[in-house]
């Protein structure tokens, strides 16, 4: 944990140092990359670090019901389900921009984006502040060391809600849309074609799409992080059991690493 948070943090700074100094990399949607950037980060800097300390000091009888582990829960959750949406709209920008390239500045308009974004926000403040509202529930999980929602059969209900619409949704929405993109660009590669600007028209080989398919690939692997996550929090919830600590505690960890792989990620596809 103590080397995926220095990686968060590095990473997205290097991410923001990156667009700050290259105007060509700002786009329409450059609040949404700045929005799961400066999520990540703000995990790698409160949320991983804090599960650091618990796994060396194993506190034991963590007061649950107090301000501090609920705070914690509730910025967990929220940076969680922030970054993951605001990458998957992000995804849904880079798909618009392959497949609809005639008409994406239509489409993706300066107040489009700024509207998707302000609506990411609000739904993930209103999913984190339901478990602070009784629908749901936060406490201190000791084989994970941190302070998240409880998996267990009598929350069911916000679980699963949580899980389709802030988890399992976007994901699913990445992998299709980055399967398209692939395919789209694997047609491409079949053919090569021509680039041009203002003074120079140039061919691109076939092995220039054949790279960008393998990014994408890569980046959809990434989603690999949260498959034993989901697994685990669905079966604890589901069976009224708890997984092995190990198990849970590599889960966690899978999923909090994606904050470090993220910005690598983004870097690479632009």
């Amino acid at each position: 944990m103590v080397v995926s948070s220095l990686a968060s943090v590095c990473g997205n700074l290097l991410l923001l140092l990156v667009l700050l100094l290259n105007k060509e990399l700002r786009s329409d949607t450059l609040g949404l990359v700045l929005s799961f950037s400066l999520s990540d980060l703000a995990l790698g800097l409160s949320t991983i670090p804090f599960g650091a300390h618990n796994s060396l000091s194993q506190p034991s009888g963590y007061p649950s019901t107090g301000a501090f582990c609920q705070g914690s829960g509730f910025i967990f959750l929220l940076l969680q389900t922030s970054s993951i949406h605001s990458l998957t709209w992000v995804t849904v920008d880079k798909f618009t921009e392959i497949c609809f390239a005639l008409s994406y500045r239509s489409i993706w308009t300066p107040g489009r984006s700024r509207a998707v974004l302000v609506l990411v926000w609000l739904f993930c403040l209103v999913n984190a502040a339901l478990p602070l509202l009784g629908f749901g529930s936060y406490v201190y999980s000791e084989s994970r060391f941190l302070c998240c929602p409880s998996f267990t059969p009598e929350n069911r209900y916000f679980v699963v809600l949580w899980m389709l619409l802030g988890i399992v949704a976007p994901i699913l929405t990445m992998c299709s849309l980055y399967g398209y993109i692939v395919y789209v660009a694997s047609k491409q590669a079949r053919r090569g074609t021509f680039m041009y600007n203002e003074l120079h028209c140039f061919y691109v080989p076939a092995n220039n799409y054949l790279r960008s398919s393998i990014v994408m690939i890569t980046t959809s692997c990434l989603l690999v992080c949260w498959l034993p996550y989901i697994s685990v929090c669905l079966y604890e919830t589901f069976t009224g059991q708890q997984s092995p600590d190990v198990t849970s505690a590599l889960s966690a960890w899978l999923v909090l690493t994606s904050a470090a792989l993220n910005p690598w990620i983004t870097c690479m596809t632009q």
